[in-house]
This record gives C-alpha cells, sequence and structure tokens, in this order.
C-alpha cells in the first residue's frame, strides 16, 4: 500500500485553485476597464448557463471539445504538437459523409463503417506529418498546419463540381448526399432538447486513452520518449516508430471530432459544418493537463463559457468579454501549473537535502 503523499495532494490541488482565482481577479479588472460590474457579469453567466436548455447544449459541445482535446493530448503526452487536428477531424468527417451517403446498410453495420473510415482517414492524414518528422527532421507544428490548409482545399475540391457534392438550391449551400435515416445515431431526449447519443462513445474513448496511456507497455513507452528521447532510445524503445504510431492514434481519435455533428445533427457534410474544434482541444487539453478527466472538466468549461456569452450579450456586456476570459483562464492555468511545479521540485530539493544532513550528522555522532 502506498504511503499518503500529504505534499503532492496539497500541490495537485493548489494548481487548479491558483489558475481559477488568478483568472478570476484578472478578468473582473477587464470587465471594470469596460465600466460594468463584474460580479453581476459573473452572475449572469452562472444564470444563463444553468438552465435547461444551456446545460444540454453545453453537454453536446462539450462531447466535441473532449475529443478535440483528448487527440491533442495524445500528442503532446510525447512533446509533440498536433496543430492539424482541425485539419483532420474535417477531412475525415468529410470523407465519412461521403461514404455513409453512398451507402444504405442496416445501422449497425453502416454506422461503425462510417466512425472507423473517419478514424481511418484521420490517422492517415496526421501519419503524414509524423513520417515527415521521422524521415525529413519537419517540424510537426510547420507540416500539420500546412495540411490544415490542404485539407480544406481538397474538401473544396470533392464539394464543388457536383463530384461528391450536391446543391441545396433552397439554401444555397453544397454538401455531401445525406446519410440514410439508418445512419442517424440515437440521441438523449431531454426536456431542453436532444443529447447527442455520441457522448457515450466519447466517455468511451477516454477510458481507453486513460487505460492505454496508463496500463500498457505502449503507454510506458510514450511517456518515457516525451521526457528523454536519449533514455528511451537506450532502454530500446524506437522514437521514431513512436513518433508516427502517436500522430496515428491522435489522428484517428481527431477523426472522432465530428462524428455527434455529423451522425446526431447535421447527417451530411456541407459548407456550415464547424470549423475551429482542432484548435479549441488545444486550449482545452492544456486546461486538462492531458488527464482524461482533466481534459473533461475543460471541454465543460469551454462549452459553458461559450453558451453564456449569449446571456452578457443579452443583458449588455460585450460578448468578447468570454474571449478574454477564455484566454485569461488558459494563461492562468499554464503559468499556475509551472509555478507549483517548480515550487515542488524546490520543495523536494530542500527535503532531501535535510535528509542528507540528518543522515550525515547521525554519522558524526556514532563515529564520535
Amino acid at each position: 500500500m502506498k504511503k499518503f503523499d500529504k505534499d503532492r495532494v496539497v500541490l495537485g490541488i493548489a494548481a487548479p485553485v491558483l489558475a481559477v482565482v488568478g483568472a478570476l481577479i484578472v478578468t473582473a479588472l477587464v470587465i471594470l476597464a469596460t465600466g460594468k460590474e463584474p460580479f453581476t457579469a459573473f452572475r449572469v453567466m452562472i444564470d444563463y448557463g444553468d438552465k435547461t436548455d444551456s446545460q444540454v447544449y453545453i453537454l453536446n459541445k462539450a462531447t466535441t471539445y473532449y475529443l478535440a482535446g483528448l487527440a491533442v493530448a495524445v500528442g503532446f503526452r510525447m512533446n509533440l504538437f498536433n496543430i492539424g487536428v482541425d485539419g483532420q477531424y474535417r477531412l475525415a468527417a468529410f470523407f465519412a459523409a461521403a461514404v455513409g451517403g453512398a451507402l444504405s446498410l442496416p445501422g449497425v453495420i453502416q454506422i461503425p463503417i462510417i466512425i472507423l473510415t473517419a478514424m481511418a482517414v484521420g490517422a492517415v492524414w496526421a501519419a503524414i506529418a509524423g513520417v515527415l518528422k521521422v524521415t525529413r527532421g519537419v517540424s510537426e507544428v510547420i507540416s500539420t498546419i500546412m495540411l490544415n490548409s490542404i485539407a480544406g482545399i481538397v474538401i473544396g475540391y470533392f464539394l464543388q463540381g457536383g463530384r461528391l457534392g450536391v446543391l441545396d438550391k433552397s439554401a444555397n449551400m453544397v454538401s455531401t448526399k445525406p446519410l440514410p435515416s439508418s445512419s442517424h445515431l440515437f440521441n438523449f431526449t431531454t426536456g431542453g432538447g436532444p443529447i447527442d447519443g455520441f457522448i457515450v462513445l466519447a466517455v468511451v474513448a477516454g477510458v481507453v486513452y486513460w487505460f492505454g496511456l496508463s496500463r500498457t507497455r505502449f503507454g510506458f513507452d510514450l511517456r518515457a520518449v516525451g521526457r528523454s528521447q536519449s533514455a528511451a532510445e537506450a532502454s530500446g524503445v524506437s522514437v521514431k516508430r513512436m513518433v508516427v504510431t502517436s500522430m496515428l492514434i491522435s489522428g484517428a481519435m481527431a477523426g472522432l471530432v465530428g462524428m455527434p455533428t455529423l451522425l446526431n445533427e447535421s447527417y451530411d457534410y456541407g459548407t456550415d459544418f464547424p470549423v475551429g474544434i482542432g484548435f479549441t482541444g488545444i486550449a482545452v487539453a492544456l486546461l486538462g493537463r492531458n488527464n482524461p478527466i482533466g481534459v473533461a472538466v475543460g471541454a465543460v468549461l469551454w462549452a459553458f463559457l461559450e453558451r453564456a456569452s449569449n446571456g452578457l450579450e443579452f443583458e449588455g456586456y460585450d460578448k468578447e468579454i468570454v474571449g478574454v476570459i477564455q484566454g485569461v483562464i488558459v494563461l492562468a492555468v499554464v503559468i499556475a501549473y509551472e509555478v507549483v511545479r517548480r515550487y515542488g521540485i524546490t520543495r523536494q530539493q530542500r527535503q532531501v537535502g535535510a535528509e542528507l544532513a540528518a543522515a550525515g550528522a547521525t554519522k558524526q555522532e556514532v563515529a564520535a
């Protein structure tokens, strides 16, 4: 049985508390600078976010943000910055929608085919950056940013000209062929509206992420490479293989990001399909410190702030305040965790120094 580490628990709680307090103080100052009362703004946000329809909205949005956060977190655990989640999930959702629209099979067969198609496309698109990194030394940051742009071009090419897109003249929009009703995933009906059934699969994805990175040899190797590539290589781990594998897994997870929208809401991929979720995933992963539960909390918080912005706008506050709050929270979390981490290291060093000094004094007494 492990010894209860009081200091570790205190430091673990101190970091998020310090981040939240710091974010609230800075946000209050920003609101005061606009000539508004900050506590009234906070109350408006809480009241609006506590409504039943707002809770449904928050859960649905948090589902996609959670999946995006997990996709980013896989790379972060290995010090890989997969900035291309946005392009990966959009390209994956597009081809998954095209495949789903072309098939007419029972839902129990067709839905897994759509999901697996999305995961495969996302994995392949992310793997390009991994291969470029291990073979040519290209930074994954640069390559994934460029692949985001290329993904948009590829989608635009296939949507236009009647290749895979269909023009809806009434809405003046182009989209893929709608999915058959058998491909519609179940929803949870509530008084505030339907909750996307994909939330169940998002929970499963979080469990798989936790188990894979915390309870398997692969997860240990991945974390070892993230801490020290030279030490990992000395222990027999193939760093290049781990880089490509991690990008494959990150891309496959990114492929799931667009599935709640595709299978529970829009049932096709059109020019109005949501964009930018991949970049939100970066913020969510940072907020959650790559921990599946922490990422879930970060996703819910981010969705809550987005929803609360509507309440602020109704009460005469500037909607952009929420963007400031989100940015401040991310910075506060990063700074708070770094401050607590450094304090923890310094505290450990002092404890070790004190123990060594005590041991040295004991030896001298014995010798005397």
